[in-house]
């Protein structure tokens, strides 16, 4: 049985690294100004850093239901199913859309959507999952059952430079940016096993964001992932718009982490649907673990 594997770029997956992967990437939109961009399609990351810092109107929505059906029609002329993972239910509604969709005569039994609580790296490393549990032989739904089952087995921290972006998507309230900017206040936020967005501490530099996230990370793997020598973790590092600032991140990791599961440590871009909130100089890290199934 030949299966695809789809998602949306909120999984940071660009569209040169989605023929890689052998991943289908859905692009999500968004507005600037009145006008409507895809992600990696009519906007380079450049471009929208730059608009962004102009203080563009932004806003972001999750993909047409046209859009995504199209890849799913695509990937069915020469696939028996199709396994979709889009972005976390926690912050946006592609999900239960997704799901809504698949359940429809024409997919019914062919694609199948699991909720793998994860953005940018963590919902990139389930993608990947993906393709290794089809070519071991499984099926879509098996497939679909092992990421939900494993959905609260990832944790991603992300650093934020400035509270500008927080404050004008809503997220905290003028009020706090003011005191927080004034104090130098650089929170670390955490897409929690839930699939959420919420505050995991708050520093005054970025060196103590980098040892913020490293805490994390550790608290994580010897706690709810019991997995301290990371015997069946990845550990991957994410960045809006500093890849060098990320490499630099990813060195360090490699010597906080000696022990971890793969030498190498994946660098990749937040989506521009998360960058958005998170401005210039942001940088996250997480750790995966691997399913049982893949052992």
């Amino acid at each position: 049985m030949r299966i695809g594997v789809s998602t949306d770029s909120g999984s940071g997956i660009t569209q040169e690294e989605s023929r890689q992967l052998g991943v289908r990437v859905v692009p999500m939109p968004f507005r600037i100004d009145g006008q409507e961009y895809f992600e990696d399609i009519n906007i380079t990351r450049e471009e929208f850093f730059e608009k962004l810092k102009n203080d563009c109107d932004i806003s972001t929505s999750q993909p047409s239901m046209e859009d995504v059906m199209k890849v799913w029609d695509e990937l069915l002329e020469t696939c028996d199913q199709v396994v979709h993972i889009p972005l976390t239910s926690g912050l946006s509604g592609s999900t239960q859309t997704a799901i809504m969709l698949s359940h429809e005569d024409k997919y019914e039994g062919k694609v199948f959507v699991p909720d793998d609580k994860g953005v940018s790296i963590t919902q990139r490393q389930y993608c990947i999952f993906a393709k290794e549990l089809a070519a071991k032989g499984y099926d879509g739904q098996q497939i679909c059952d092992i990421i939900n089952c494993e959905s609260t087995s990832n944790q991603i921290y992300i650093g934020v430079d400035t509270l500008k972006y927080l404050k004008k998507g809503g997220r905290i309230t003028p009020m706090a940016a003011a005191i927080g900017t004034l104090l130098h206040i650089k929170p670390v936020l955490g897409i929690t096993n839930g699939g959420k967005l919420d505050s995991f501490t708050k520093v005054r530099t970025t060196k103590m964001v980098r040892e913020a996230i490293i805490k994390g990370l550790k608290a994580e793997l010897e706690g709810r992932l019991n997995d301290k020598d990371m015997n069946n973790c990845y550990v991957c590092v994410a960045y809006t718009d500093n890849p060098e600032q990320a490499e630099a991140f990813a060195e360090e990791l490699k010597t906080e982490f000696p022990d971890r599961l793969n030498p190498e440590i994946v660098v990749s871009p937040l989506s521009l649907l998360i960058s958005c909130h998170i401005g210039q100089n942001g940088l996250g890290g997480g750790v995966i673990e691997r399913p049982a199934e893949l052992k």
